[in-house]
């Protein structure tokens, strides 16, 4: 979409205006004008343009959409903080708070260097999702401006034509569609692709020109039938034929494999009608006419999108079997596509839309959970990674139990939907059940579903979700509970250890005086006591090493004995080449950065470690233990139909779960199976193994005293 080359004048503006403004609201707007023309004298463009032709433009853009006054203004001063020195209190004295704080939001940060252009960006991307939390305008501003900047790309050089070109299509265009602001997203698009791809770009506008023309006679006949249809049945709709614009073409030929003239074979039309009863009634009449593809409908009217989008959307085959795309809405369900947020605005000022509000408020739980990521993530740059992950996903919507629906990504799993339900919820699940059947933590779920999750106050996430969960809230608070529990947990490891390895020595940790404190720490090269027990804990710094400053000649044997509760501690981890569970004889040996690796006492890798006693410590189960652990075992059978099938349903019965499972051909008549199980203990272990030793296939059963995996 080419915006018109012109620049237009404030008067021009200010008239427009007058169709939903006040005059008094009108002369606000015309005195920012001014005030910015003033503070911008002297500046110019790129293309050689005055620079107020920038601001004013953008307010044009904003304008089109019918954003209040005080947006407007805000357009209008938008770049006066950063490229003329002047600062927030000298706006909020002209103009008020409320326009100063959105001028403020907009603005970008003050110049500093960053050490890369994605650092930037983050930066700048940051500062705009906590100004948005506070007022929603901002953002809208920022994409009038993008926009603007789109559009006049064309006398930057090729490189950064492409670079403002990318950080458009990744991060603006997305928050555009977020926001439900179709137009604008469309346009945003289709400037980038020819900004990344002039030549691609420019064949396919030439082969859509060179084929509207043989479309032109086909789309009348369809749109006649269907007025026809619809007026037959005393229905007042409109109907339009919708063209695809450059970039929705080029991204199908690209993801679906497929030719320009596969996709241009399949025809669009939208139907614009007063109510939505009259919208099913428009769907039954189409599904009359013509005969609907099973499974292409879709009804955004009852469940809408996660931008608030609603319609309805259907696939017809017409005549001669051309495919055809219809889409049934109302009018106002059609200006809240194209403007999205905006529209919360455009009703404002007359009678309120009940869905424009909708529409607001879905905005406004998304920036919500925007700041819950923030809350969780470190840096800009994982803030920003994480939000792309909520912006690029289609939806699916999940049913609780009370019925209530939650939108998630696609690719969501129960534990993306307990997080979504609060992140307490998220932290403490155990399990789940879809469609009141038990069902993993890890399964993908489908629009439709109902799913319970089940909690528990005694557990906490597990490393692993990060390995299949989709949102940015679910692995931010994940990621966040992890960090604070290895903080907490390496503390209370290290202090453990230093206090034995200390008392091997005659000391007591509790009685260490102050300076007897401060050799500790400058021996080991930490600045406080909490940093020492968190190096000792995450294995950086030997107990034994740590104390040399107190007691050169001590000799420490081994670390804090250490004993196992659970199975998902963040710094207590089960070896993968000796698979212990409760009941095992085991050991632990302190890994750095790792905490302490459990391994089984016969395990033929705690050799090598034992010739370090003081990276050894003693381990033992505690009396109950919750978790479930992993277990290796291998079954040798003689291979017959449907043995693995028969020895799955055999190992559900005994309450396990396979992780995995590897079947090994011995020769024609024998198999050996290796199998990975979930167990509670030894005794689980064992009534498994008798279980299955009792198959009339079944020759030999043991477990695996240590796997070819390293540890």
């Amino acid at each position: 979409m080419e915006a018109p080359n012109r620049t237009i004048s404030i008067d021009n503006f200010a008239h427009g205006l007058s169709s939903y403004l006040e005059p008094a609201q009108i002369l606000k707007v015309k005195r920012a004008y001014y005030y910015a023309e003033q503070a911008h004298l002297g500046q110019f463009r790129r293309s050689g343009e005055a620079y107020i032709t920038h601001p004013l433009e953008v307010a044009n853009i904003l304008a089109s959409i019918h954003m209040d006054h005080q947006t407007l203004m805000a357009a209008m001063l938008h770049d006066v903080i950063e490229d003329c020195g002047i600062g927030k209190d000298a706006i909020q004295q002209q103009f008020g708070r409320t326009v100063a704080d959105l001028v403020d939001g907009v603005s970008k940060l003050a110049k500093i260097e960053y050490e890369t252009q994605a650092e930037k960006q983050a930066e700048n991307f940051q500062k705009m999702a906590l100004a948005m939390a506070k007022d929603l305008r901002v953002v809208v501003i920022k994409l009038g401006d993008r926009l603007h900047n789109m559009r006049t790309l064309g006398v930057m050089p090729p490189e950064k034509k492409r670079r403002i070109a990318k950080e458009t299509l990744e991060i603006y265009s997305p928050i555009a569609q977020r926001l439900g602001m179709n137009d604008w997203r469309v346009e945003f698009e289709d400037q980038c692709f020819k900004a990344m791809h002039p030549l691609r770009s420019a064949r396919l506008q030439a082969s859509l020109n060179q084929v509207r023309g043989n479309r032109r006679s086909i789309v009348e006949k369809i749109q006649l039938a269907l007025e026809e249809r619809l007026q037959r049945q005393q229905i007042e709709g409109l109907v339009i034929g919708r063209e695809k614009h450059l970039y929705s073409i080029y991204s199908k030929m690209r993801s679906k494999h497929k030719s320009f003239k596969e996709i241009m074979d399949v025809f669009a039309f939208r139907i614009i009608v007063d109510e939505i009863d009259t919208c099913y009634r428009t769907l039954g009449v189409i599904h009359n006419l013509y005969k609907p593809i099973p499974g292409e409908f879709k009804d955004y009217i009852a469940i809408p999108k996660v931008n608030g989008y609603q319609s309805l959307h259907t696939v017809v085959i017409g005549k001669h079997g051309v495919p055809i795309e219809v889409q049934i809405r109302t009018k106002e369900m059609d200006e809240l596509a194209s403007s999205g947020v905006a529209a919360h605005w455009l009703y404002k000022a007359n009678e309120i839309d009940s869905s424009a509000v909708a529409n607001f408020d879905r905005a406004n739980r998304w920036i919500k959970r925007l700041m819950e990521i923030k809350q969780h993530t470190n840096t800009s740059l994982e803030f920003v990674e994480n939000v792309k992950i909520d912006l690029f996903k289609d939806e699916v919507y999940i049913f609780t139990p009370k019925g209530a629906i939650i939108e998630l990504p696609t690719g969501s799993t129960a534990v993306d939907f307990a997080y979504a339900v609060h992140t307490d919820v998220g932290n403490s699940c155990v399990a789940c059940r879809i469609n009141d059947r038990p069902a993993p933590l890890s399964q993908r779920l489908e629009s439709g579903q109902k799913i319970k999750i089940i909690t528990s106050e005694r557990s906490q996430p597990n490393p692993s979700w990060l390995n299949f969960v989709v949102t940015a809230k679910a692995r931010s608070a994940i990621r966040h509970y992890l960090k604070n529990q290895r903080h907490t947990e390496s503390l209370e490891l290290g202090k453990r250890m230093i206090e034995r390895a200390l008392s091997h020595a005659d000391y007591d940790f509790a009685e260490l005086k102050e300076e007897q404190l401060q050799l500790l720490l400058q021996h080991t090269n930490v600045e406080t006591v909490d940093d020492l027990f968190e190096a000792i804990g995450l294995g950086k710094v030997n107990a034994a090493t740590a104390i040399q400053a107190l007691a050169p000649e001590a000799q420490v044997e081994g670390g804090a004995p250490i004993t196992i509760d659970r199975a998902d501690g963040v710094l207590i981890s089960f070896a993968r080449c000796c698979c212990p569970i409760p009941g095992d004889p085991i050991i632990g040996h302190l890994s750095a950065d790792k905490g302490i690796v459990v391994h089984r006492t016969n395990c033929n890798n705690v050799r090598d470690l034992r010739s370090k006693k003081e990276n050894i410590s003693d381990t033992h189960w505690a009396h109950t233990i919750d978790g479930e652990f992993m277990a290796e075992i291998r079954v040798e059978v003689l291979s017959e139909r449907g043995i693995i099938a028969t020895l799955a349903t055999r190992l559900a019965s005994t309450g396990t779960s396979i992780e995995r499972i590897q079947v090994d051909e011995r020769d024609a008549e024998h198999s050996v199976i290796n199998l990975t199980i979930s167990v509670e203990n030894r005794l689980h272990l064992a009534n498994i193994m008798r279980k299955v030793r009792t198959m009339s296939s079944v020759e030999k059963i043991y477990r695996v005293r240590n796997h070819k995996r390293s540890r």
